[in-house]
């Protein structure tokens, strides 16, 4: 909320000598008045005017003295002025309009106090300025504040055009910048943007609104269009240029309207008052708290254990080589000339302490490197994604059982799948029916609460096309059939993690998402389907067997304007046709997991966008006699 006034008025010389000449007695005030503080209110007509100030005082006009010799400040409106042309003994006022309105204006007094970056008061003291034009030489020659990363050929905002298409709320995606801070930002809130249309070859603000909000990203529209959507314009909100109302009178930075609005008013002041009481802006801290949640605790050197990409059933020891936005370029520790390396977030649950390997029972491929090097040291393990605990002393998964689970090979499917080996701390070892490694060198490591397996029949109920074992004949697949074929017992329901979180996603939503079988590229993408807490992501562009199923809290999920923020390289969507096949040819050749050559399954997604967060059919509806 705004919540504090006090006026500063100034008037600015058009005499183009630029000496002392004085305005006629005449001149409206309305061309010449500013909001006060150390933020001024330019009329584009004064950016031109002399650096010497002239002050208007009862109609009568003195040019800026030296000193402060004789001098004083509205109590009410804050203008300077010669002290014995002020109103009342005590020289308090300039004039009996202000003497009268200063009981009465209490509430108009605290907003423009809050423009001017200051706490309120009941008399609130207007120190003496320096020349307006003065200010601005000087903040002319100060250095352009840190600008945002761009992201070389493509633009959020155009591919977003006026609003037509949403992405996910910041609120989403809790492993990001502000996630768990972003608060009330929503549309109406109001905050001082650079202004593009000033005319002024400095830098200068003005306060805008938003009318829309896409990930990180903000659709804006200058105060003053009102419902004139043709300049709107869409901006990063955590990006040094964005700040809250208020922070241009701070730090002493121009509030200038855009030449494109000057013929809509002819007093700013009153317009902005009137604008802004009862509005909101962002919170005075919310740069501290973007600076501060861009901090990650991973550094270069750091050992972890990381899943082998060439085989899956077992973890190296890999070295920290760069951090992005919370995102490791994981160097395998064997590697001299850091080629081979492994791309995850932190929170990746592919990644581990030294040492998690041997306190479950998983594989591990000893390193040739016999001892540490200068400057390395093993990542603390309170740096890494904390599991679920699990009571494993009653019924538990065993080796044999059956279930469904998500081909870490062939993310666009879920296929049928066994239990191979019951690890400690709740881990399993999981194997695809059907094309698994002799010497299980493809079984993949899943936590039993993890998102990405499922109760046998879970497709079924949720309209998914369950992949059958490849080979198998017996079609359509029935699990009922299935089990008794192969002599195995389904998983039970009860050891499967049901709890779906209220994550925030909705169908045609856009992100930033991490294509898993190229870790490296982070792609624009889509939501195209909803199950419980599972998301269908589509890469914009490609083909749909290149879908992805994703959990909703996964890390490797990002808001629209993330890679902009973090300064990571966003992959365009795909719109050529033969660059796509192309691609296509690339992405099978270099994915991520480097194991048997898997077959594509059908597609499950349509073309349409569906969201079954709703169906609340019980697993054990369908499973009763699958589980006895």
């Amino acid at each position: 909320m705004l919540d504090s006034l006090e006026e500063d008025r100034s008037s600015c010389s058009t005499d183009s000598s630029g000496a002392s000449g004085a305005s006629s007695p005449e001149d409206s005030d309305d061309d010449e008045e500013f909001i006060g503080g150390e933020a001024q209110l330019i009329p584009s007509s004064c950016a031109s005017s002399s650096s010497l100030m002239l002050i208007k005082t009862n109609g009568q006009v003195y040019t800026y003295p030296d000193g402060k010799t004789g001098m004083a400040t509205c109590e009410m409106c804050g203008m300077v002025g010669v002290r014995d042309a002020f109103y009342s003994k005590t020289k308090r006022f300039c004039s009996v309009s202000c003497s009268r309105s200063y009981s009465s204006n209490s509430k108009k007094a605290s907003i423009l106090a809050r423009l001017q970056g200051k706490p309120p008061t009941k008399k609130a003291k207007v120190l003496q300025k320096q020349p307006l034009m003065t200010k601005l030489a000087a903040y002319s020659q100060q250095p352009a504040s840190q600008q945002s990363v761009s992201v070389d050929g493509f633009d959020w905002g155009h591919y977003l055009g006026e609003g037509e298409v949403s992405g996910a709320p910041v609120s989403c995606f809790k492993h990001v910048p502000m996630g768990k801070s972003w608060g009330d930002i929503s549309e109406g809130v109001r905050v001082e943007v650079p202004n593009t249309d000033s005319g002024l070859p400095m830098k200068v603000y003005w306060i805008a609104s938003i009318i829309k909000l896409a990930g990180f990203r903000a659709l804006l529209r200058y105060e003053g269009f009102d419902s004139d959507a043709t300049r709107d314009f869409w901006l990063n909100l955590c990006v040094p240029d964005i700040h809250p109302v208020g922070w241009c009178a701070a730090g002493g930075k121009p509030l200038v309207p855009p030449l494109s609005l000057l013929h809509r008013s002819t007093n700013w002041k009153s317009f902005l008052i009137k604008r802004l009481t009862g509005s909101k802006t962002l919170p005075l801290d919310f740069s501290t708290k973007v600076k501060e949640s861009m901090h990650f605790p991973f550094k270069k050197q750091m050992r972890v254990e990381v899943v082998d990409k060439t085989h899956l059933c077992r973890t190296r020891v890999a070295l920290v080589e760069q951090v992005i936005g919370g995102r490791l370029r994981l160097v395998y520790e064997e590697c001299d000339d850091g080629t081979d390396d492994f791309w995850c977030h932190m929170y990746s649950p592919l990644i581990h302490s030294i040492g998690w390997s041997r306190s479950i029972g998983h594989r591990f491929k000893r390193s040739d490197v016999t001892k540490k090097l200068d400057g390395q040291m093993d990542a603390p393990g309170q740096l890494f994604a904390k599991v679920k605990e699990v009571d494993q002393s009653g019924p538990w998964f065993e080796d044999g059982m059956k279930l469904e689970a998500i081909d870490p090979l062939n993310l666009s499917a879920i296929c049928v799948a066994t239990v191979r080996k019951v690890l400690a701390d709740g881990y399993l070892m999981i194997g695809i029916d059907g094309s698994e490694a002799a010497d299980g060198s493809d079984w993949f490591c899943y936590h039993s609460t993890s998102p990405s397996i499922f109760p046998a029949g879970f497709c079924e109920i949720n309209s998914i096309d369950l992949t059958p074992p490849r080979g198998y004949s017996n079609l359509p697949f029935r699990w009922f059939e299935y089990l008794r074929e192969t002599k195995s017992v389904a998983a039970p329901v009860h050891l499967f993690n049901k709890e779906v979180p209220n994550h925030g996603f909705r169908p045609g939503m856009k992100l930033e998402a991490v294509d898993l079988m190229e870790p490296r590229l982070v792609c624009v993408a889509t939501v195209t389907r909803i199950v419980h807490r599972l998301l269908r992501i589509h890469f914009d562009g490609w083909e749909d067997e290149y879908d992805q199923w994703v959990d909703c809290a996964s890390p490797d999920l990002y808001p629209v304007g993330w890679c902009q923020l973090t300064g990571y390289q966003l992959q365009p969507p795909a719109v050529n046709t033969d660059l796509q096949s192309s691609a296509s040819k690339q992405r099978r050749k270099s994915q991520q997991y480097r194991g048997q050559k898997k077959s594509t399954s059908p597609s499950s997604h349509d073309g349409s966008m569906t969201d079954d967060t709703n169906n609340h059919k019980s697993y054990h509806m369908t499973f009763t006699l699958l589980i006895i």
